[in-house]
């Protein structure tokens, strides 16, 4: 008889879904879905807020990536009120940012994603996790816990919040930052790097070796890419242009202020999330194994798939690793998890990079901004993908419409197809036990949704 196994919630992931997995009369699956059941509503709720208010609101939308949220929307009221910071207010910005980066890596990858491979895809449940990491080897979980929390510190003592942040106001940044300060922020970024180094040598020694069948196999799709690259082509996580690269790995770029030319918003009536997709490639949408239409992903592997090269030099070195082993575009799933220690080794480089900058610690951080009508995007990378903040002011600067397409959002679509590749590689006449279900989480969980 046909039946419907449902996995509920998702584990280990930043938020709320569940799976629902249809067995067909002979126990294999007709299909999978992934449900995301959350209705956040800030495109609404903004509407008729001044437009400087909104940058502090919007922060809520996540307490993971707040400061992504927090500079795609000062970004796009900038542009609405015709501002441009000035460079050290920009760079100020960028710092934040980039520090947060390197912040939420080393939390996807030790505390969500390595027990899968640390402690093992079939191992009981009660284990595999952070705490089981922690038992397992005791002191690099006390190492990875003091990275963290410098790394949050340092957003805090600079920036006054380390979550839902503040600093960043329309024109650029709300205070300077004061030599001692600089020195003291390099040196902890300089140990954050050592640590990003060790964990890039540590997984490829020891974690990802035993899974590399495993990773080549589970949750693999054949998608486009999208990202964010500077003028010569390199990863940018801050600014530049959007870049969307096709399965073949052709590629279009284009302004962040045009983007609804090129990316549709699409809803399917299990979920609440919208799923984009790139409406310049193909006529509609379709989450079909063999024949999707539009569907690209973001987030970390997305990056460097799109990206020409990496813009530091131990991060570039890494990257050509990378591709020498997998190619480009990699579509590997589970190689998000590769790609994103590479890109935490990118935003360690990029942060030192940016604070032995003579102009970080230039007193003139922001440029007076008066409300006015106008129309303006804003974009970053977050650590989940593209990130995009779009609004419209009236003549007393109020918001008076908003769109968003936050990182996860271009992954949903995908994350669906993963799932129903893993439980069609897996299930077979019924037969389902709980190292099956995990390893169909862990094609959601590589996304960091």
């Amino acid at each position: 008889m046909a039946q419907v196994i449902k996995i509920q919630p998702i584990t280990r992931i930043e938020g709320h879904a569940s799976i629902g997995i249809q067995l067909d009369d002979s126990g294999n699956v007709e299909n999978a879905r992934m449900n995301i059941m959350s209705l956040r509503g800030f495109e609404k709720f903004i509407e008729g807020k001044p437009a400087e208010e909104v940058p502090r609101i919007v922060s809520r939308i996540c307490g993971i990536c707040p400061w992504m949220h927090h500079m795609a929307s000062n970004k796009a009221v900038d542009r609405c009120f015709g501002v441009t910071p000035p460079p050290a207010g920009r760079k100020l910005r960028e710092l934040m940012q980039t520090i947060a980066h390197a912040e939420d890596k080393l939390l996807h990858f030790f505390f969500l994603a390595a027990a899968d491979f640390v402690i093992g895809p079939d191992a009981d449940y009660a284990v595999r996790n952070v705490i089981g990491i922690a038992k397992a080897n005791p002191e690099l979980a006390q190492k990875v816990v003091q990275m963290r929390y410098k790394a949050k510190m340092v957003l805090e003592k600079f920036a006054g919040k380390a979550i839902h942040p503040i600093a960043g106001v329309t024109g650029g940044f709300s205070k300077p930052m004061l030599e001692e300060e600089r020195r003291e922020i390099l040196a902890t970024m300089h140990e954050l790097l050592d640590f990003a180094l060790f964990t890039m040598d540590f997984a490829k020694e020891k974690v990802f070796p035993p899974y590399l069948d495993t990773i080549q196999t589970l949750g693999v799709i054949n998608t486009g890419f999208i990202g964010t690259v500077d003028d010569a082509g390199a990863l940018n996580l801050y600014d530049g242009r959007i870049r969307v690269m096709k399965p073949d790995g052709s590629y279009t770029d284009f302004d962040v202020q045009h983007y609804a030319d090129y990316i549709g918003e699409h809803v399917e009536s299990y979920s609440y999330s919208k799923m984009p997709y790139a409406r310049f490639w193909d006529e509609g949408f379709s989450l079909d194994l063999e024949d999707p239409k539009g569907i690209y992903r973001a987030n970390t592997l997305a990056r460097l798939n799109v990206a020409d090269k990496m813009a530091t030099p131990r991060a570039q070195a890494e990257l050509e690793e990378f591709r020498e082993h997998f190619g480009r575009p990699a579509q590997a799933t589970l190689l998000y998890h590769w790609a994103r220690l590479i890109e935490e080794v990118y935003a360690c480089e990029h942060a030192i990079e940016l604070l032995q900058d003579p102009e970080i610690t230039d007193t003139n951080i922001r440029t007076p901004a008066e409300p006015q009508a106008g129309t303006g995007v804003g974009s970053v990378e977050a650590p989940r993908g593209t990130l995009i903040h779009d609004y419209s002011t009236d003549d007393n600067g109020l918001i008076t419409r908003a769109n968003m397409i936050v990182g996860t959002t271009h992954n949903i679509g995908p994350m669906n197809m993963s799932v129903n590749q893993a439980a069609r590689m897996l299930i077979h006449a019924g037969q389902v036990d709980e190292g099956i279900l995990n390893r169909i989480e862990m094609a959601v969980r590589a996304y960091d949704p």
